[in-house]
């Protein structure tokens, strides 16, 4: 069954975990962004930034609501997870240009 939610309680409720809820319980979401981004540098052999996290963990839970697109959950955490990385990334050093992809 589909709750339904409008796009103020969808933001209200992001903004609650991002900043409150989920904060208490984990931790400063910038310090836990880097420290999954080291992670998954050693384990991928690529450099993966904290904004990177953000993003890949927005496209997770994207791929979640391909699934169920009516699992307000997973909006939710879209929400807070783009905000995460907004913040993260606004505060980064931003390269001079963009690195090459490398071939294998």
């Amino acid at each position: 069954m589909v709750t339904h939610v409008n796009r103020s309680q969808i933001l209200d409720t992001a903004k609650e975990y991002v900043t409150k809820d989920r904060a208490a319980t984990h931790g400063d979401a910038e310090r836990n962004f880097s420290l999954i981004a080291t992670y998954w540098s050693a384990h991928l052999d690529v450099k993966i930034s904290a904004s990177d996290v953000a993003v890949m963990m927005t496209l997770f839970k994207l791929a979640r609501a391909k699934g169920n697109i009516g699992n307000v959950e997973n909006w939710i955490d879209g929400c807070g997870y783009l905000a995460c990385g907004g913040e993260i990334a606004t505060s980064e050093p931003k390269p001079s240009v963009l690195p090459a992809m490398e071939a294998d």
